[in-house]
């Protein structure tokens, strides 16, 4: 065991819980637990959705695969930094004024509550899982390679850490533990950058040739086709990330927690900055990974997930010598950060969709009689998610291809989510069973497409059915189709755009955005 590394480890896990117990101590009702008091600022709500996307996954993954792949990792992060835009324009301000503390709040505003609730927080908790599980897998096998722990133990321990930051800190914790990740690996980053770009005499065009000279394919490294799949295939991964981050759970309920839509949409524009940067640091560092290494180092990188971290014990001197010891174990302690802060928000908006959505609106048809009522049923309800999580990963080992659930993650979110709440807020005739039907529609065709695509086909990629990785280019088109089908079914009931005048307002203007439910 590498003890170097293990002690940066603990004390980023000791900085974090420092963090939830001073947010515990602040939390007592539902709307501290799952919107922190609506008390964030915009800079400080910014700075947490920025930290969102700068997962493991877009740290470590998107690094590695401009490692491997050059330009076409590369589109991916400007994609995923792409669904800002969107967000902006969708969703921001719209969703901070309609909803109280999750996306089913916006999506069941107009029409039949219950079925409404129930399809929104079914798609939202088979999301959050998958993507809980993708994290704790990236967590175990990080924490395993990098300090020898077993990985059962290091999936225990991040579990641990998790349910305590949501069960105790609630939103607040998970908020704060976002910042203090996302300025660590904007600090961690830029210096790597430098030190990179450093070697080269900051001259980006050396840093490109260097790595070209490197990759096995030469200057076509640096173009389109770097990482051999099809086009069709590339621009599906591309869409992916743009719409899926866009309408991912734990990024879109951070707009309930700033104290208006001006708030929301300033939010926007701190994390676009800060993500903007980021991609450029994760571009030079993964160029740099590929134009420092020696050659051959491939097979090390662990599908090029640890080139951020090897990269970094280079630059400090080598295996075996202190700076190197300590640089990689810096960088693989902000990783692993990272990873506590994303599945801390993961937990958080499944514990709303199970207590909030499920529990308290489809269950009980009823609001909680007292706020402690409410805040019990929720750490009960995160408690419950994060334990099926940890078993989950533990029960299906370090052996699962992660792309395979974060791709699932990802398309569900753009095929059931985002069309059902684009929808919803734009357009008066959309009724339950349109929004009910597309929901579904899209979640299924998305499982369906994984399946037997690439990751999913039992087969291997040379043999599945279906040729693209991501199903977005099929299954969000069907997710539209599937409300404007179920729309035709639903209409003339009493739902079908009555209530959506008083919505138009609200998500555009804000009045009434406090109570959190319609008049009508």
């Amino acid at each position: 065991m590498n003890f170097t590394r293990l002690f940066f480890f603990a004390a980023i896990i000791a900085v974090t819980v420092g963090v939830t117990y001073w947010a515990s101590r602040r939390t007592s009702t539902q709307t501290e637990f799952f919107a922190a008091g609506r008390s964030i600022t915009a800079r400080q709500n910014g700075i947490a959705i920025a930290g969102d996307l700068m997962s493991a996954a877009t740290f470590l993954g998107f690094t590695g695969l401009i490692f491997l792949s050059g330009f076409d990792g590369w589109i991916l992060a400007t994609a995923a930094c792409f669904s800002f835009l969107l967000i902006l324009m969708l969703f921001a301000e719209r969703m901070r004024n309609a909803g109280q503390y999750t996306i089913a709040d916006v999506l069941s505003f107009r029409f039949n509550k219950r079925p409404v609730r129930a399809a929104a927080a079914s798609a939202t908790l088979i999301i959050c899982v998958f993507y809980l599980i993708a994290q704790l897998v990236g967590a175990g096998v990080l924490i395993r390679a990098l300090t020898g722990m077993r990985f059962e133990v290091a999936v225990v321990l991040t579990g641990i850490a998790m349910l305590f930051y949501v069960v105790f800190g609630g939103m607040l914790a998970t908020t704060w533990v976002q910042i203090v990740k996302a300025v660590l690996l904007t600090i961690i980053g830029g210096v790597l950058t430098v030190m990179v770009l450093w070697k080269f005499n900051f001259n980006p065009a050396e840093l490109f040739s260097a790595a070209a000279a490197k990759h096995p394919m030469g200057e076509r490294y640096l173009g389109p086709g770097g990482s051999g799949n099809h086009p069709l295939n590339t621009l599906s991964s591309g869409l992916a990330y743009a719409v899926g981050t866009a309408a991912l759970p734990h990024v879109l309920i951070r707009f309930f927690t700033v104290p208006d839509a001006k708030a929301a949409r300033n939010s926007v524009g701190w994390a676009v900055g800060i993500v903007g940067a980021f991609f450029v640091m994760t571009s030079v560092i993964g160029y740099g990974a590929r134009a420092l290494l020696p050659a051959g180092m491939e097979s090390k990188t662990a599908g090029g997930n640890l080139a951020a971290p090897l990269l970094a014990e280079h630059l400090g001197g080598g295996a075996g010598t202190f700076g190197g010891d300590m640089f990689i174990a810096l960088v693989s302690a902000v990783a692993f950060a990272t990873i506590l802060a994303v599945v801390a928000g993961l937990l958080l908006s499944a514990s709303g969709a199970m207590s909030h959505d499920l529990w308290f609106n489809v269950v009980k048809q009823r609001e909680p009689r007292t706020e402690r009522e409410g805040t019990i049923v929720a750490r009960i309800s995160a408690a419950s998610v994060g334990t099926v999580a940890i078993v989950l990963t533990i029960a299906i080992g370090d052996g699962i291809n992660v792309a395979l659930l974060v791709g699932l993650a990802l398309s569900i979110a753009a095929s059931a989510n985002f069309p059902a709440l684009a929808l919803s807020l734009s357009w008066s005739k959309l009724n339950t069973v349109g929004t009910i039907t597309g929901i579904y529609t899209g979640l299924a065709v998305s499982v369906v497409l994984i399946a037997l695509g690439p990751y999913g086909w039992p087969g291997g990629p040379a043999e599945a059915p279906f040729p693209l990785t991501f199903p977005v280019l099929v299954s969000i088109p069907a997710g539209f189709l599937g409300c404007f089908i179920g729309n035709l079914f639903g209409r003339g009931r009493k739902d079908d755009g009555s209530a959506f005048k008083e919505l138009h307002v609200r998500a555009n203007v804000g009045f009434g955005a406090e109570s959190g439910g319609s008049s009508h």
